[in-house]
């Protein structure tokens, strides 16, 4: 459904060795399992960029596992982040152009201080992030982790994976070819292999390959649930971060609907076999996916049964996981809709539009006499009924295998994220959908204009994540502990918004025994 729902968003929104020109020799070199890296010191630490870590899924390796990286000879240098897997262009800093590459399945690490570790010395804690964009966009590089690195101690790893058709093409030839008889996983298998990659050789960069947290944002989140309830995942990781991520209740595509959407897919390109699709270039991938959703396939050795089923039957990960979601989750969504489309929603099409997305009994939930505006009463249905009240629902499922923390961005005054900015609109986008993010990391590389307030509660937010990180359970000094037990969530947000607060209200603030209850027709 997301997938969806980004359309509009997305328009906003063989190793060789490299030479190694002369470098300052403070600059470290860290030996890993297939070779040698040199990689940069920078003002926050050490960071080493661009860094493979399996074979280039290119010509006849097109949709099939992820292969280890072959070893190289000589000393590669990891100063340049990798290129971003197959994608489309956006209004997102960096990507005004689309990506064509294949090649991508590159990571990279973030480390406080020096990046080797004394013999006896303490090893820091690890966090795994993968990135948002629908399972369709983005990249590694969406984050700069370095400054969250050094404030809490930790080594981060940001990681490429393959994308829409790239990743998650199912088709009844590429049934045959799979192992398990299953396709259509090939971007979640790439995130294994990177943690993987991560188990075997953290440890030279500082890192404890015994305490990962594997975190992520809107599709990045979906993909911690996923990998939360994948057997193959087990041992993997410590810890889960999902923000944003529970739309859709974490759900995969099952096999039969996944086959049946890359025969029409196939269909588009011309194709009636696995050779003809792999002869596509990947433009020509790109102009065909559009209208496909892209995404996990259950019934295979990855993904045996669905999420949120594994979950309830305990036959899921029993580690602590973090769970939150924004206040305003649906604004961004609503705004590409309607206002950026130039179509804004009108107090005259609002009963019309709710009754067929959402239906009779949410347009007397949402009545337009209580909002500002029709588009952010529609956003205020959308982000409750997709994001805040799956959310809650995904808390009270995770509870019975592990300890579950909730929380709730809440800093209505936060600034929209970069590619929003650029707009120059005065649209109120409140804590909308990826508005925490630049609170805890440089967005597309860059610092937000944040307030004092602003930087106050990004820094107790920065406190609660590392904490989390290193120990499994969030706090922050002089601030109250975010709580695990059922119907508490701890509200994020500024001092003069009244503070953090642990609340029992976030629920029936969005109508949650509405859209726990009540099937609708919306469908992105």
């Amino acid at each position: 459904m997301l997938r969806r729902l980004s359309v509009a968003l997305l328009a906003l929104v063989a190793a060789l060795v490299i030479p190694v020109p002369a470098q300052a020799t403070d600059d470290p070199v860290i030996r890993t399992d297939a070779g040698s890296i040199r990689g940069e010191t920078t003002a926050e630490g050490r960071q080493f960029l661009g860094i493979p870590y399996a074979e280039p899924p290119v010509a006849g390796l097109r949709w099939r596992e992820p292969r280890p990286v072959r070893p190289w000879r000589g000393v590669r240098a990891a100063r340049d982040f990798g290129d971003k897997c197959v994608q489309a262009s956006s209004w997102d800093p960096g990507y005004e152009q689309p990506s064509h590459t294949e090649g991508c399945l590159d990571l990279n690490v973030y480390v406080p201080g020096n990046a080797h570790v004394a013999e006896g010395a303490a090893r820091r804690a690890v966090m795994v992030w993968f990135h948002g964009g629908g399972l369709t966009a983005g990249a590694g590089q969406d984050v700069v982790p370095d400054t969250f690195a050094r404030q809490t101690g930790t080594v981060v790893v940001t990681v490429n994976y393959r994308l829409g058709a790239m990743g998650f093409l199912a088709t009844a030839g590429l049934d045959d070819e799979a192992g398990d008889g299953v396709s259509g996983n090939f971007g979640m298998l790439d995130q294994q292999a990177a943690l993987r990659w991560v188990r075997a050789n953290i440890g030279r960069f500082g890192g404890d390959p015994g305490r990962v947290t594997i975190a992520g944002e809107s599709a990045g989140g979906r993909s911690v649930c996923t990998q939360l309830a994948s057997p193959t995942a087990r041992g993997l990781f410590r810890a889960g971060i999902i923000q944003s991520g529970a739309y859709g209740d974490c759900g995969a595509r099952t096999q039969e609907t996944a086959v049946a959407q890359g025969a029409a897919f196939a269909q588009k390109l011309g194709c009636t076999d696995m050779a003809c699709l792999r002869t596509k270039s990947p433009a020509e991938i790109l102009a065909a996916q559009n209208g496909f959703d892209w995404g996990p396939v259950t019934g295979g050795a990855f993904l045996p049964r669905q999420p949120e089923e594994a979950f309830a039957q305990g036959a899921a990960a029993g580690v602590p996981v973090m769970n939150g979601a924004n206040q305003d989750e649906g604004r961004l969504f609503a705004f590409a809709r309607f206002d950026l489309s130039g179509t804004p929603l009108t107090a005259d099409r609002y009963p019309a539009v709710m009754r067929t997305d959402y239906g009779e009994k949410a347009l007397a939930r949402y009545p337009l006499s209580s909002y500002p505006s029709p588009t952010i009463a529609y956003a205020t249905a959308q982000g409750d009924q997709l994001f805040a009240c799956s959310g809650l629902r995904l808390d009270g499922t995770l509870a019975g295998r592990g300890k579950v923390y909730t929380y709730e961005f809440a800093d209505r005054t936060s600034p929209p994220f970069a590619s929003l900015r650029n707009l120059g609109t005065d649209f109120d986008f409140g804590a909308t959908h990826v508005n925490e993010v630049q609170y805890l990391f440089k967005h597309f590389g860059l610092r937000s204009p944040l307030n004092a307030e602003q930087r106050r509660l990004a820094g107790q937010m920065v406190q609660y994540w590392g904490s989390f990180v290193r120990d499994g359970v969030p706090r922050a000094a002089g601030q109250p502990a975010m709580p695990s037990r059922s119907g508490m969530v701890l509200t994020l947000r500024t001092t003069s918004a009244g503070g953090n607060e642990t609340s029992t209200t976030v629920h029936g603030e969005h109508q949650c025994n509405l859209w726990d209850t009540e099937t609708v027709t919306q469908n992105g």
